[in-house]
């Protein structure tokens, strides 16, 4: 008998999850699945992250223990608003063999059906994420047309001679990182320019 985790969520105080749940036993006793455990998220937005979905989080931690066999909710929004963390959430289900099930899109990744949508949803998840490379690039060409400086600040000069300085009486990267306040990478790159000899 297949075990079944049901996730139920709604968005404000005013609602309640006795449909959802009604729905998806009628659904686990017409398919023959033993409901294992039930996770709720009460009066929580679906834009919200994990971490402030005390129900998410505790389904997908026993996702990774292999608790259960399939995820049933009652809508896709029920999991997420975006398709780039529903995609992330369907990964993290995909990699431990845990089906889902999604009762408004009639969506069962234990079927054929239900897995070349997996595969779909791939596809919109990557295709929204070259949009998004996109723009970030598009932005970043109008900053330069405008004449702002991109990328990273130049090292001051005096901290600049103090870190040369540091590093050829022995010091180490961390070491001299702590005496001046400044970050590893930042002594780093000062350094790659220093002579072999004073880096040894």
């Amino acid at each position: 008998m297949k075990r079944v985790a049901i996730y139920l969520r709604v968005s404000t105080s005013k609602q309640d999850t006795e449909n959802q749940l009604r729905e998806l036993t009628a659904v686990a006793d017409r398919s023959g699945w033993e409901i294992w455990k039930v996770y709720e998220d009460a009066g929580i937005s679906g834009a919200k992250g994990r971490d402030k979905r005390p129900g998410l989080d505790a389904l997908l931690k026993a996702v990774n223990a292999k608790e259960f066999d399939m995820v049933a909710a009652w809508s896709v929004d029920r999991l997420g608003r975006s398709l780039t963390d529903l995609l992330s959430i369907l990964q993290g289900l995909h990699e431990k063999g845990v089906d889902l099930f999604l009762h408004q899109q009639g969506l069962d990744t234990s079927t054929t059906a239900g897995k070349a949508m997996f595969q779909m949803l791939g596809v919109f998840a990557e295709f929204e994420r070259g949009i998004i490379r996109e723009r970030v690039n598009a932005g970043l060409a109008r900053a330069r047309a405008k004449g702002k400086k991109l990328g990273r600040r130049p090292v001051d000069a005096s901290v600049e001679m103090q870190i040369r300085d540091l590093r050829a009486n022995g010091d180490g990267i961390l070491k001299i990182g702590r005496k001046l306040g400044v970050g590893t990478s930042v002594v780093q790159r000062v350094v790659r320019g220093v002579p072999k000899h004073l880096t040894a």
